[in-house]
């Protein structure tokens, strides 16, 4: 080893050191000794890229998604000259991703021009699981990533955080450079559009900034809510989206709301919006949360997660997906880390605290109100003994409702509908069961209640 080479070593090792410390102070002790603690710093053969290491994927895969970046701005503050920083899984033959100065993720096919794209590549459509909360969403994305002149652009994905809009926006970016390996293809948070707009502003170079974004075949932006009442990064995100659709290029959007919801952005951004295709994510339903956990869980190594593991999960957790998975990764992660076996009190002591914030209790009262309000009746009437079908299908509504959403006993629930038989109870829950598979209108109103009553 030349002394050149040690001394750069010994400089990476203080550096490390450094940034351990800062971020045990700014995540914690919890959360620092069960993701950050375990990483290890190896050897690297360039001078300029830092290698990280962590001892299962479960764990790769979370310090990428949620400290990729902070990582590198923490190496780059202490040691200039690095370009990357490389986390990688120990054990297994590394899939880094790599952060460069543009702390884009260097993920995409050697073909593609540079920069490279910062796809995740484990958001792909193979990997999106599809039901009638996001199928036309998918099916939107699936025709945009197709090559030829684009049938719509742009393409506006909106959904609650943790849904899959991220995942489709990615995977129309894989799937396009697939179909188009000489693609120049961009993707970034609005965020950090804002952020690279603002350095070239200070440096005088915007010509630059303004030539690499609309050199692109395909650019993706997720979350625009947070450009809301940045004038100047408005105007050029306007003038941007402008000369893209212009050239018949693509464009897909991402937010947490639809355009017209979107407070503090421009009416002539909305209105380029909302010109395109627009489409929204709804919350999960059951059979898709479990749907997720099962393909999840048929991925992961050496591991097996029983089915009153994957109720627990798929009951609890029921408004976000990313913390869905995000669950499954930690009860598998730490029973690779301990050797235990995985069962329902494992899975509760490693995920008290994410079970505890999900829950939410809801109540018989709480259904019987958004119910009574959903139809139009007074809530005594749910409770009555009129058999008018204006007024027996919502009572059936809010039975199956309670038999959802509540801990209540069959008896229990009756007892809160005027002292009804706990075989009334089944025989609506099964009715509406049939009808939603059949009638429009009453799944549509379960669906809408549900959303109300979790959210």
């Amino acid at each position: 080893m030349t002394q050149q080479a040690g001394e750069r070593r010994d400089e990476i090792a203080r550096a490390w050191q450094t940034v351990r410390t800062h971020l045990r102070e700014s995540a914690g002790a919890r959360l620092f000794d069960q993701w950050l603690k375990p990483m290890a710093l190896i050897d690297s053969a360039e001078a300029d890229v830092v290698r990280l290491s962590l001892p299962s994927p479960f764990m790769t895969n979370w310090v990428r998604s949620h400290y990729a970046e902070r990582l590198f701005q923490e190496f780059r503050a202490q040691v200039p000259t690095v370009r990357q920083v490389s986390i990688e899984t120990l054990r297994a033959a590394p899939e880094p991703v790599v952060l460069a100065a543009s702390a884009s993720v260097a993920t995409a096919p050697a073909a593609v021009r540079a920069p490279a794209p910062a796809l995740d590549p484990r958001l792909t459509f193979d990997r999106f699981v599809v039901d009638t909360s996001n199928r036309v969403a998918f099916n939107a994305a699936r025709a945009l990533a197709e090559p030829g002149a684009p049938r719509f652009s742009p393409l506006f994905l909106h959904s609650g955080t943790g849904q899959g809009k991220t995942h489709l926006m990615h995977a129309i970016g894989h799937a396009y450079l697939a179909a188009v390996p000489e693609a120049a293809v961009i993707c970034m948070s609005a965020e950090r559009f804002m952020f690279e707009f603002v350095q070239a502003l200070r440096a005088r170079d915007t010509f630059s900034f303004k030539a690499r974004l609309r050199a692109a075949d395909l650019l993706l932006i997720d979350d625009l809510q947070f450009i809301a009442g940045k004038d100047s990064t408005q105007e050029e995100f306007f003038h941007t989206i402008n000369e893209i659709m212009a050239a018949g290029k693509r464009i897909v959007i991402t937010a947490d709301r639809c355009p017209q919801a979107l407070d503090g952005v421009e009416p002539r951004i909305l209105s380029r919006l909302a010109g395109g295709l627009v489409a929204d994510i709804k919350a999960p339903e059951p059979a898709l949360r479990r749907a997720i956990l099962d393909r999840r869980c048929a991925e992961l190594v050496d591991l097996d997660v029983p089915e009153d593991v994957r109720v627990l999960l798929a009951g609890r957790i029921t408004t976000n997906i990313r913390e869905l998975e995000g669950a499954l990764n930690r009860v598998a992660a730490y029973a690779q880390l301990t050797g235990d076996t995985i069962d329902v009190d494992f899975a509760v002591a490693t995920l008290g605290d994410v079970l505890r914030g999900s829950q939410r209790r809801i109540t018989i009262d709480e259904i019987q109100r958004a119910v009574s309000a959903h139809f139009a009746l007074k809530p005594l009437e749910l409770i009555s003994a009129r058999r008018a079908r204006v007024v027996a299908r919502p009572r059936q509504i809010a039975m199956y409702l309670a038999k959802r959403l509540t801990t209540r006993s069959l008896p229990e629930i009756g007892r809160k509908f005027g002292g009804r038989d706990h075989s009334t109870v089944i025989h609506a829950v099964r009715r509406i069961e049939e009808l939603r598979d059949s009638d429009r209108d009453v799944d549509g109103a379960v669906r809408q209640l549900m959303h109300q009553l979790e959210g």
